[in-house]
C-alpha cells in the first residue's frame, strides 16, 4: 500500500506548515495549530503517531461540503485514533484561526508576521480529497504524522 504521511515542516509563532504525501508524492501543503508538549484545545495540532483515516458523513460539516461539492463530497476526510482529539478533519481553510486543530489545505503557502497561511485551499482539497478517498475505499486507511521526518523514514525508526 501507499503510505499517507503529514510531514511537518516549518513552524511559525501560532501554527505549523506541513506536507501531505501519498505513495512518496507530494500532493499539497497543510497548515495546522503550533506544536505545543501540552494539548490545548482548539490551539494545538495533532501529536506525532500513526492514525487512522475515514469518511465521516455524519458529522455537522458535511452539511456544508455536500451542499459546496455535490459531486465530490462522500464523507469528510477524518483523521481518528488520536488520544485526546475528535472530529479531527482534513478541510478548507487559510489561516491558523481557521482551525481547531485539523489540518487546512493549501496549494502554496506565505509567511507573514510570523505565521504561515495557505493559499488556494479549496483547489488544493478539490484535487486531494479524491486521492484521499480513493486510498480509503482500497484499504489504505492510515495517516503517519511525523515532526520533519523524511517521506521514506518508518515511525518505528524514530
Amino acid at each position: 500500500m501507499e503510505q499517507i504521511r503529514i510531514v511537518r515542516v516549518a513552524q511559525g509563532k501560532n501554527s505549523t506548515l506541513s506536507h501531505l504525501y501519498i505513495g512518496g508524492l507530494f500532493v499539497c501543503y497543510l497548515l495546522e495549530d503550533s506544536i505545543r508538549t501540552e494539548k490545548i484545545p482548539g490551539r494545538t495540532c495533532i501529536p506525532e503517531g500513526e492514525f487512522g483515516l475515514s469518511l465521516n458523513a455524519w458529522a455537522g460539516m458535511n452539511a456544508k461540503y455536500i451542499s459546496k461539492y455535490p459531486k465530490l463530497h462522500e464523507g469528510m476526510v477524518e483523521i481518528t485514533e488520536i488520544p485526546n482529539y475528535q472530529l479531527v478533519f482534513i478541510h478548507i481553510g487559510n489561516y491558523h484561526t481557521d482551525t481547531a486543530g485539523c489540518p487546512l489545505t493549501g496549494s502554496y503557502w506565505q509567511l507573514i508576521d510570523g505565521d504561515y497561511r495557505v493559499l488556494h485551499s479549496a483547489a488544493a482539497y478539490k484535487y486531494v480529497y479524491p486521492l484521499l478517498v480513493k486510498e480509503i475505499e482500497r484499504g489504505n486507511d492510515r495517516v503517519v504524522v511525523c515532526n520533519q521526518c523524511s517521506t521514506s523514514e518508518s515511525p518505528s525508526l524514530r
